[in-house]
């Protein structure tokens, strides 16, 4: 069957192979893909510090409803979580979905969206070292793992993670 996810990003800083390779793992196993971001036309994706390719949005996320969708991959990038968990729309989203006990993947920096959404508490998670106060200020258990799986979320540390952050995204799609 197939599944319907949804990328949320910011419009820059996004870290390429966080957004491209769990989009390609996802499409691959034959679900549909769909790049949310506050605003419309196209974000920026990174390589590192380097600008990399552009991709559309699809749809505006305040025009999205979690209703639509099967899980949610917020993909890391420093800038790029830390924009988005700036906007209220999409940290709303983010909290629905988180609520809604539909799958939710963060890998790398995304984490601190969830920190800005208030669903950690009492939740084990891993990230990008630089997290672990933020994660753990917020009632988190950040632990040092490849991924790491608590209820309907799924959190990895880096790009170095992705194939088993992409294996259990899509265990978790069934």
């Amino acid at each position: 069957m197939t599944k319907r996810i949804a990328f949320l990003t910011a419009s820059e800083g996004i870290e390429a192979v966080e957004l491209t390779e769990p989009w390609d793992a996802v499409t691959g196993a034959g679900h549909t893909a769909e790049l949310l971001s506050p605003d419309s036309g196209e974000v920026q994706l990174f390589n590192h510090l380097d600008k990399a390719e552009t991709r559309s949005v699809d749809k505006a996320v305040g025009d999205a409803s979690v209703d639509d969708y099967d899980a949610l991959v917020l993909p890391g990038g420093v800038a790029n979580p830390d924009a988005l968990r700036m906007d209220e729309g999409a940290v709303s989203f983010i909290k629905a979905f988180v609520a809604s006990g539909k799958p939710v993947a963060a890998i790398c920096h995304a984490p601190w969206t969830l920190v800005e959404a208030g669903v950690l508490s009492g939740k084990r998670v891993t990230s990008w070292p630089s997290l672990q106060t933020d994660i753990r200020n917020a009632g988190g258990d950040w632990v040092d793992e490849e991924v790491v799986e608590d209820g309907n979320l799924i959190t990895s540390r880096n790009p170095d993670d992705l194939p088993a952050f992409n294996k259990a995204v899509l265990a978790a799609l069934g």
